[in-house]
């Protein structure tokens, strides 16, 4: 039996409120909450804890998933990133920078398209854009 999960596109208007939402989603059953993390994020997605209890099949639909394209898109990413700059002694600031300027000059990810390849790399998962 597959299980639906809905995430509110309309909720999502930068990176915190995404993990908000991705929280209420995911996990409202859990006593902790996930942390603004890609990789986090992807743990999540492999299930275990939360709404995901393993491989089992997901359908998820994304209401006002343009909306979320915009809301983590160009400017979401490149506010992530500096961040991340901010803090050499967290990040490797080389790595970040490259990142960065992929983005800048048009062939980096944005926010949202890498939380779209976390998705994709989970084939039990799929994703219906509303």
């Amino acid at each position: 039996m597959t299980k639906t999960l809905t995430i509110d596109g309309t909720a999502i208007h930068d990176i915190p409120s995404f993990y908000d939402e991705i929280n209420r989603v995911f996990m409202a059953g859990e006593d902790w909450k996930l942390g603004a993390s890609l990789d986090a994020l992807a743990d999540m997605f492999r299930g275990g804890y939360g709404a995901i209890e393993g491989g089992e099949p997901i359908k998820l639909i994304w209401l006002a998933m343009e909306r979320s394209r915009t809301q983590l898109g160009l400017e979401a990413t490149r506010a992530f990133y500096q961040d991340k700059l901010a803090r050499p002694e967290m990040f490797n600031t080389e790595a970040i920078s490259s990142r960065l300027a992929a983005l800048e000059a048009g062939s980096g990810p944005t926010y949202f398209e890498i939380v779209l390849e976390i998705i994709a790399e989970h084939p039990n998962i799929e994703l219906e854009a509303r």
